[in-house]
C-alpha cells in the first residue's frame, strides 16, 4: 500500500517534524522524499510544475494532491487521520481555539525566531544586535503567554485534556527556540512551559518526530 503522502524538505526542518508527529498520531504513513537536495531538487521543472514557488516544505499525497505552506500541511494531515476530531476539534469553538494557537505558533513564535536563527545558527544575514534583541524580546513575551495559559489550569494540554494540533504547532516552535534562543535562564521563569514540554515528549509519536527536547545553556548570539 502506498504511503499517505511524501514530504519534501531539508533535514531537521521543525515544520516537517510537526507533520511527522501529526501523521504518527493519526495513523498515517508520511515519508520523506528520497535524494532531495535543497537548492537543486526544488528548482527542477518537474518540481516547479507542482510547486511554483520552489519553497519547502511541500507535500504530495499518493493520489497526486499537492500542498505547500507548513501550517496548511499540518492541518491537512491532522484532519486526514484517524484522530481528526481530537487533533482539530469536534465543535466550532474547540476548532477555533486550536486554530488560534496554531496561528500563534507561527505568527508570534516562529516569525520572531527566524531572523535570530538566520543571524546566528545559519549566518545567512548579518548580525544586528538591536534587531536580535527585539525579536528575542518578542519570543520571551510569547513564551510567557504559553505559561499564562498553562497556569490557568484549563486542561493538561493547550486545548483540553488531549493532545491537539495546537500542541504540535506550539511545541515545534518551542523546540526550535530551545536550540539557540530559549535558554536555561528563560526556562526558569516559565516552569509550566518546561513541565508541559516534558510531558509532550513522553508521548512516543512526539518524541520520535522531534528527536527529543534540547534547551541551550545560553542563547546563541553572533
Amino acid at each position: 500500500m502506498a504511503p499517505f503522502a511524501t514530504i519534501f524538505s531539508y533535514p531537521n526542518n521543525f515544520r516537517v517534524q510537526r507533520a511527522h508527529a501529526l501523521a504518527a498520531l493519526g495513523g498515517l504513513e508520511l515519508v520523506d522524499a528520497p535524494d532531495f537536495s535543497i537548492g537543486t531538487s526544488n528548482r527542477t521543472p518537474e518540481f516547479l510544475a507542482k510547486f511554483p514557488l520552489g519553497k519547502v516544505p511541500v507535500l504530495e499525497t499518493s493520489d497526486g494532491f499537492c500542498l505547500s505552506e507548513g501550517q496548511a500541511i499540518c492541518r491537512f494531515i491532522a484532519e486526514s487521520g484517524s484522530k481528526a476530531d481530537q487533533l482539530v476539534g469536534s465543535d466550532v469553538k474547540t476548532r477555533a481555539r486550536i486554530e488560534e494557537w496554531s496561528c500563534f505558533a507561527d505568527q508570534e513564535l516562529t516569525a520572531n525566531l527566524i531572523p535570530p536563527l538566520l543571524m546566528t545558527l545559519f549566518k545567512m544575514i548579518p548580525y544586528d544586535e538591536a534587531r536580535y534583541n527585539q525579536h528575542a524580546s518578542s519570543v520571551e513575551r510569547a513564551v510567557k503567554r504559553v505559561q499564562v495559559a498553562l497556569e490557568s489550569g484549563n486542561g493538561k494540554f493547550l486545548v483540553g485534556e488531549q493532545i491537539t494540533l495546537a500542541d504540535i504547532m506550539v511545541a515545534g516552535s518551542l523546540v526550535l527556540a530551545g536550540r539557540f534562543l530559549m535558554d536555561a535562564e528563560m526556562v526558569k521563569s516559565v516552569p509550566k512551559v518546561k513541565e508541559y514540554l516534558d510531558g509532550l515528549f513522553e508521548i512516543e509519536e512526539v518524541k520520535k518526530a522531534f528527536g527529543g527536547l534540547q534547551i541551550c545553556e545560553q542563547r546563541l548570539r553572533n
